[in-house]
């Protein structure tokens, strides 16, 4: 690299400049607040760890996302974190002691090897909430409710929710006695949508007719609240777990829509994301401003077992660099005032008190007069003069 090039970054990798920043951290801030008041607790966690820790109950895909390094001090392998929800799944399950419900939320980066897609950054900010201790289907609600929350204060709409339930397919795979490299095969194809490619694999690795029709049709069960009819029907006879399953993904679904009427849902019963790691019930919402999903989660059950105690657990997460991208609000910023270079204890007091109220008080570094210019890249719309009469006011410029 020259040195002309020198000011170049990595792809995928990007500076924030103020305007965006101020959108950004306005909107962080607000979210935070928002998962304060439902009672979810602030957690910070290292961006570098061991390894081991890192990926616990990760998938895959995590594991190429992660970039990798030798620590100097030990020689054993580490890594600098690509998602926060392990480590915080470590926090509920070695540090806090509850018996109860533990409601965990953070908002802080995270880094990729490879984008996760087109255009997508490589320095994600990821925000989010989890929600260990709890089994039923109220904890996934309440996930579900505060992830459009979430969207709505982000003025980020419509909203479409899609559901889906990981533990059907893995029922269906384990009643039709599937091996470990089949289930990697079929998993493949049905996250592909390749049905023909699907119909032809089923043909020749599953005997039983019953199941080959249900693991057949479960691969097109996508769209709106016709697809649980649809399913109940096709799944009549698979096994309890199938069954259970199905009533779970009603009960969650009447349960949101009651809460939220401003959001559609959908279903999506062959929605496998994060199949390694998820237990039960997955969601994701879209908006049809953007390609992917803009937030989604899931349940996560037991994930705490390789730190000592396993608890069940759902959550969700979100980019909030996407979030702010596709954010339709206005941000505003507050006025910025540009006070004189001067030790005066009625000037001082003056800055105090309109900092106190919020107000941006910048000190003009200069003897001379501030012209325009300087006004106009400071981004200031009043001046502190000095006036004979009333001492030290504010003037609109």
């Amino acid at each position: 690299m020259t040195r002309a090039d020198r000011w170049l970054l990595p792809e995928g990798v990007e500076e924030v400049l103020p305007p965006q920043a101020h959108r950004l951290e306005t909107l962080r801030r607000e979210i935070l607040d928002l998962y304060r008041g439902w009672g979810y607790q602030m957690v910070i966690t290292p961006m570098i760890e061991y390894l081991d820790s890192l990926l616990v109950g990760s998938s895959h895909d995590l594991d190429l996302h992660t970039f990798k390094i030798t620590d100097q001090l030990s020689g054993r392998m580490m890594g600098v974190r690509a998602d926060i929800t392990p480590q915080v799944a470590r926090i509920d399950a070695r540090n806090l002691h509850r018996d109860g419900p533990a409601r965990l939320c953070y908002a802080d980066s995270v880094l990729h090897t490879r984008p996760q897609g087109l255009l997508s950054s490589r320095v994600p900010i990821k925000i989010g909430a989890e929600l260990f201790g709890h089994a039923g289907v109220a904890c996934d609600t309440e996930l579900i409710v505060l992830m459009a929350e979430t969207l709505r204060l982000a003025g980020i709409r419509p909203i479409h929710v899609v559901l889906g339930h990981v533990g059907i397919f893995r029922a269906l795979v384990a009643a039709a006695g599937l091996n470990a490299d089949a289930e990697t095969e079929l998993f493949d194809l049905v996250q592909r949508k390749a049905h023909a490619e699907t119909d032809a694999w089923l043909d020749a690795k599953v005997s039983d007719a019953g199941m080959r029709e249900q693991l057949r049709g479960l691969s097109q069960l996508s769209g709106g609240a016709e697809v649980m009819n649809q399913a109940e029907e096709l799944l009549l006879t698979a096994p309890a777990p199938v069954r259970g399953a199905l009533n779970e993904l009603r009960q969650i679904s009447d349960a949101v829509g009651k809460r939220i009427q401003d959001i559609s849902l959908g279903f999506d019963l062959s929605e496998l994301r994060g199949y390694q790691y998820h237990t039960g019930t997955v969601f994701a919402a879209y908006t049809p401003m953007h390609g992917r999903a803009v937030a989604k989660g899931g349940r996560y059950d037991e994930i705490g077992k390789v730190f000592g105690r396993a608890r069940p657990a759902s959550g969700f997460d979100a980019d909030l660099k996407i979030l702010a991208q596709l954010s339709s609000r206005d941000y505003p910023s507050p006025r910025v005032v540009l006070a004189p270079d001067q030790v005066d204890p009625a000037l001082q007091t003056l800055v105090g008190q309109l900092r106190g109220r919020g107000e941006i008080v910048i000190q003009h570094l200069g003897t001379d007069e501030p012209d325009d210019r300087l006004l106009k890249e400071l981004q200031c719309t009043a001046c502190i003069v000095a006036d004979d009469t009333r001492g030290w006011i504010v003037v609109d410029r």
